[in-house]
């Protein structure tokens, strides 16, 4: 047992390093696109959404560099003399009809339900709470296929008189992934510590291996976020004759890459 669940968390935490850097790389890159306007004119918004006013319409011609995306709209910047910039927001219908500094059409694509079930890396926060404590996780998974990942945990847990960590890695199984509503099912293993805060009884620190099953469901929202619920029960591997169980209900919301 103790072999397995080495194993098991070493994959989960290489996992987690691996999303860790991908995350990074794909946030904070210097890469921004110059494209050319092909239409008679793309109209410019003072902010991401059409309730802001148009400021500026750039021409057909026009070199514009592109910032950075928010859903559906892309910051872009077009110069207006020497050292000087006018940025606005312009709408993914609109920057379809534009060009690559060669000529050539360029690619927008929707992030929908598609990108949902084909995500590689997924990152996100929970909270919920562990037969009466109070849990505080963060997460990080990577998907081998559309049907199964693998994702490592690490939870803080905060009870009255009692407080402590816990870590674990785990299969998850998504029979559904190209549902909007996607459930999934886990199983895994992993290590807690438990350190008593009371003073008047001397209590002895509890540190042991768990495993778990469970089963949840991620909801796709929008854009690239996720709704997540789940549930896992827990199997706490206690030196004494008996082993514990734990039951966990949590929430969070991810952010797939």
């Amino acid at each position: 047992m103790r072999g397995l669940t080495t194993t098991l968390l070493y994959v989960g935490l290489l996992a987690g390093l691996l999303a860790s850097n991908v995350a990074y790389g794909g946030l904070f890159r210097n890469y921004q696109p110059e494209v050319v306007v092909s239409d008679p004119y793309i109209e410019m918004h003072t902010g991401p959404g059409r309730g802001y006013p148009i400021f500026y319409v750039a021409g057909q011609g026009d070199e514009v560099t592109v910032l950075k995306r928010k859903t559906d709209w892309f910051k872009v910047r077009l110069p207006r003399g020497t050292h000087q910039f006018r940025e606005g927001w312009v709408h993914i219908d609109q920057m379809r009809h534009t060009l690559d500094l060669e000529g050539n059409e360029i690619e927008f694509p929707n992030h929908g339900v598609d990108d949902f079930a084909n995500r590689r890396w997924v990152a996100g926060i929970g909270g919920g709470d562990l037969d009466g404590a109070n849990t505080v996780s963060a997460y990080v998974g990577f998907h081998l296929n559309p049907y199964i990942s693998l994702q490592t945990e690490a939870t803080q847990i905060l009870a009255d008189y009692s407080d402590g960590w816990m870590v674990n890695g785990g299969i998850y199984m998504h029979p559904f992934p190209y549902s909007r509503i996607s459930p999934f099912f886990t199983i895994g293993t992993g290590y807690i510590s438990i350190k008593p805060q009371t003073t008047i009884v001397q209590a002895e620190d509890l540190e042991d291996e768990i495993a778990h099953a469970g089963a949840g469901a991620n909801v796709y929202i929008s854009d690239r976020f996720i709704l997540r619920l789940e549930y896992k029960r827990h199997t706490v591997y206690t030196s004494r004759d008996e082993n514990e169980e734990l039951n966990e209900w949590k929430a969070g919301f991810s952010l797939f890459f």
